[in-house]
C-alpha cells in the first residue's frame, strides 16, 4: 500500500495580505508566494479560467504547511465565519511546545480565542484561535 504523508492544506481566503498577517502573528513563516493559472489549474480545480493568488506557509519547526489562496478568477464562493460545527472541513490543528506564548503572540496582533483556553484531560491544554474571514487554527500543548 502506499504511504500518506501531509503535505499541505489549503485555505482558500479572500483577503490574502490579511490571512498571512494572522499566520505569521502565529510565528509561521512565508515559504512563498505566486499568482499561478492556466490550463492545468483549470483541470485539477475543475473550474475554468482559473487565476490564483497563493501563499505557502511554514509553520514553527516545520510540519504540515498551509496554503493560503485567494482567487482572482472565478470569483470564489461560499461563507465566512463558519461556526466549528458547520459541514465539512473546520480547522486545523497544530501541536505546540508553549501554548500560553502562542495565545499571547495571537493577542498582541488582534486575534482573540473562540472561548477560552481548557484543560483536556490532563493530556492537552487547547484553544481555538478565530482569525480573520472566521478561520479557525486549534492550538494544542501536551501535558
Amino acid at each position: 500500500m502506499t504511504a500518506f504523508r501531509m503535505d499541505h492544506v489549503g485555505v482558500t481566503v479572500q483577503d490574502l495580505d490579511r490571512a498571512i498577517a494572522f499566520f505569521k502573528a502565529l510565528g509561521f513563516e512565508m515559504e512563498g508566494r505566486q499568482e499561478v493559472g492556466g490550463p492545468w489549474a483549470d483541470r485539477v480545480n475543475g473550474l475554468d479560467g482559473t487565476e490564483v493568488d497563493m501563499a505557502m506557509m511554514i509553520p514553527p519547526g516545520g510540519g504540515t504547511k498551509l496554503e493560503l489562496a485567494r482567487f482572482i478568477s472565478p470569483d470564489p464562493v461560499g461563507e465566512t465565519d463558519r461556526p466549528v460545527n458547520s459541514f465539512g472541513f473546520s480547522h486545523v490543528c497544530y501541536e505546540v511546545e508553549d501554548v500560553d506564548a502562542v495565545i499571547a503572540r495571537a493577542r498582541d496582533a488582534g486575534y482573540g480565542l473562540v472561548r477560552e483556553l481548557v484543560n483536556y484531560q490532563d493530556v492537552y491544554r487547547l484553544a481555538y484561535i478565530r482569525g480573520p474571514e472566521g478561520l479557525l487554527v486549534e492550538v494544542a500543548q501536551a501535558l
